[in-house]
């Protein structure tokens, strides 16, 4: 489960939030391609836009569920 007291410095304020238990695996940015975004000098993704419609948010729900390291989470600040 992500831990929004480890999340990167990045993500964008709401909802979602990526920590620094991410392997920058790619799966989500595949599946959620405009809300995450990779740092690449670093190696990691992060939130660059929380959802704002029906369809973004459901991709950001299937994201979240199919990390392979959980290191998504849903109960950010907004």
């Amino acid at each position: 489960m992500a831990n929004r007291t480890q999340k990167w410095p990045e993500n964008k304020i709401g909802k979602y939030y990526v920590d620094t238990t991410c392997i920058d695996c790619d799966l989500c940015r595949q599946t959620a391609p405009a809300n995450f975004a990779r740092n690449s000098e670093k190696g990691y993704t992060y939130v660059v836009k929380q959802p704002q419609t029906p369809e973004e948010e459901s991709c950001c729900g299937q994201a979240k569920t199919e990390c392979p390291t959980d290191s998504i989470g849903d109960d950010g600040v907004d």
